[in-house]
């Protein structure tokens, strides 16, 4: 996972790295979701920060020692930031090697998915599904409910889907499920397979 320096003891709005995500997540929903939403928690994270010491530290560290509103809204940046760092409007191929890891502990790339889209939705309430590797390599899917991170536990992530309602209601109402089967259709697996 690269890590999110802080500039002055500050941490910047993430820009967007494309300009719209077809149908699969239309411009009004990014314009909510990273304009607004997003940008909240940024705003609230450096109101937050000063004083807490733990302003020049990376984001991942802040989450990892934070607690109360300073760690929901560092969580929630981390977390946004790798979930719209992920995407690309046009698909980006999965390597094969990233398929056989995939295939060693999921036993297929669409046995993997079709578990990733179940704990997803299946999360009761608001939070994250995520794609990690523990310390040994393996990959493993966990939930994670409102801006908690994988990096509490010991874990690498490497790619998530969003299940805030607000990342998808827009576009799909209550239709979780389909949100969720959407998504692979933009998965930059480069992105994902270079936090590895």
């Amino acid at each position: 996972m690269k890590e999110i320096m802080p500039i002055n003891g500050q941490f910047a709005m993430p820009a967007l790295p494309y300009e719209g995500l077809g149908e699969v997540i239309s411009k009004e929903t990014l314009g909510f979701h990273h304009g607004k939403h997003l940008k909240a928690y940024v705003d609230n994270l450096n109101k937050l920060l000063p004083g807490s010491g733990l302003e020049n530290l990376p984001l991942s560290e802040v989450v990892r020692r934070s607690e109360g509103g300073l760690f929901n809204n560092a969580g929630q940046v981390l977390n946004h930031t790798m979930y719209f760092e992920q995407f690309a409007p046009a698909p980006q191929p999965m390597s094969e090697k990233f398929a056989a890891l995939l295939v060693r502990d999921f036993g297929s790339v669409e046995a993997f998915k079709k578990e990733f889209e179940q704990k997803g939705a299946t999360l009761f309430g608001s939070g994250w599904v995520w794609l990690s590797a523990d310390k040994e390599g393996k990959l493993v899917i966990t939930q994670q409910k409102n801006a908690e991170n994988p990096v509490t536990q010991g874990l690498n992530p490497l790619l998530t889907f969003d299940v805030w309602e607000h990342a998808y209601y827009l576009d799909y109402q209550n239709r979780r499920a389909d949100y969720l089967t959407a998504l692979w259709q933009i998965v930059d697996w480069p992105v994902v397979e270079s936090r590895l």
